[in-house]
């Protein structure tokens, strides 16, 4: 029978929930969106929070609901090498590849580096990223402390000073809203869609899912039902401070634009907005919260990361998995923020559509019987469809025009699926071979009965 577990326990797993979620790019993200969407903000903050809030719990409940040990355990459903070569993947991309590099780049350029000269910006970033990723190592080589360390000490440290900034720019706004720009002016909603693709909280939902889970089971739930509940009420308290916290921020990017005018990135509307409420001390304060931010961020997945690969290679100890991560992710992160960035956007446009399709028939796989041919044969068109993008963002990113062969089917693409201009070219795909796998599944398992 299942421990009850009180209000408090449920807390304190929710705030460790939503720090391990909340990076500094979290941070950035709302803000540039505030300012570019201007009038349009509210829908665009919809179509974020779909996203940003929505896919990460429906990723986090569905661990729980599959009642798979981990990741892999789960896409094995797929395929085994499938479930091997998308869980690393995964892990890598949120994890030293990008994600992590990026927690240590994003927490310098916004909340150190305006404080020293541009010659010793480099050094300084060397310095900063040592001193950051070593006291990552230091708090994931214990990782069995993960709910004490990070939930009851340092997320609280983000909220309250998120919400001081953010209690003053609702009292006193910096200005009205200006007109959207680009694709804010007549797709807002979808636009907020897929910009909340960025913080990549849906991939790590897989991942943070598995830690909640462990958590939860630690304190006697251990029911498949008991699981999910606890899961959701915990999911509810880290989606709740998250929404506030988007939002608010998108609120203070579209107040912001008057005043400052259109920022880059969604950094330097933050660091304006926090010096003209607090003046230095406004800078300071930021600072702060980015560290944090970006501190719990980064030993979650640090420390998902050491556990996963120690169990895809268990000759190689949890500890120098740790410290070989914490190195590589030091080294990454000194290539600058502007680099990570431009190539994780085409690996992010390969991997999401994969990962919200896992999580969508988790939740659908009781109907079909966990039949692998649904799971096999949806994932396969998702990714002729996911892989395509993938191509197409890396042609942005680095600036050049589509390769020969990519040109005919990026057009057959636009032509005949539907949504694929938003972003959603699997969506129909999904849902019509889905139905037709399932009916097949179906029947194949009533003519053998």
């Amino acid at each position: 029978m299942d421990k009850k577990i009180s209000f408090s326990n449920y807390l304190v797993i929710g705030v460790m929930l939503f720090a391990l979620f909340f990076g500094a790019g979290n941070l950035i993200f709302p803000a540039s969106l505030g300012q570019n969407a201007g009038t349009n903000v509210w829908p665009a903050v919809l179509g974020f929070l779909a996203t940003g809030i929505g896919l990460p719990f429906l990723g986090t409940l569905a661990m729980g609901f599959s009642g798979s040990k981990n990741l892999q355990d789960l896409s094995n459903r797929v395929h085994p090498i499938f479930a091997v070569v998308f869980t690393s993947l995964l892990y890598l991309t949120i994890g030293p590849f990008f994600a992590l590099p990026r927690t240590g780049a994003v927490s310098y350029e916004i909340g150190i580096q305006p404080f020293i000269s541009a010659e010793y910006a480099q050094i300084g970033l060397l310095i900063f990223t040592i001193f950051f990723f070593g006291i990552t190592m230091l708090f994931s080589l214990n990782p069995s402390k993960i709910v004490d360390n990070v939930g009851k000490y340092l997320a609280p440290g983000i909220i309250v000073g998120l919400f001081i900034l953010l209690l003053f720019v609702f009292i006193k706004p910096m200005g009205g809203f200006e007109q959207p720009q680009g694709n804010y002016v007549d797709k807002a909603f979808m636009t907020g869609f897929t910009e909340g693709y960025n913080t990549m909280d849906a991939l790590a939902s897989l991942v943070f899912g598995i830690i909640v889970i462990t958590a939860i089971r630690s304190m006697g739930i251990t029911s498949t039902k008991g699981i999910i509940t606890a899961t959701s009420k915990a999911g509810g308290v880290a989606i709740f401070f998250l929404g506030v916290i988007y939002a608010g921020i998108a609120y203070l990017g579209a107040t912001s634009t008057g005043l400052f005018g259109l920022f880059d990135n969604g950094g330097p509307v933050l660091n304006s907005a926090a010096e003209h409420y607090f003046g230095s001390l406004g800078a300071v304060l930021l600072s702060i919260v980015i560290f944090l931010a970006c501190l719990t961020t980064s030993i979650g997945l640090t420390t998902a990361c050491g556990e996963y690969f120690h169990t895809l290679l268990p000759k190689i100890s949890y500890k120098t998995l740790v410290i070989f991560f914490s190195v590589f992710t030091c080294i990454i992160a000194n290539f600058g923020l502007s680099n990570i960035i431009t190539y994780s956007i085409p690996v992010l446009m390969l991997l999401y559509p994969l990962a919200i399709v896992i999580i969508l028939l988790t939740f659908l796989s009781p109907f079909f019987n966990h039949a692998r041919i649904v799971y096999g044969s949806v994932m396969f068109v998702t990714f002729l469809i996911s892989v395509i993008d993938g191509f197409k963002a890396l042609c942005g990113s680095l600036g050049v025009e589509y390769y020969g062969w990519l040109k005919p089917i990026v057009s057959f693409y636009e032509n005949s699926l539907p949504f694929y201009d938003v972003g959603l070219g699997w969506l129909i795909p999904f849902i019509i071979v889905t139905i037709i796998t399932g009916v097949i599944a179906r029947f194949q398992r009533v003519h053998t009965a």
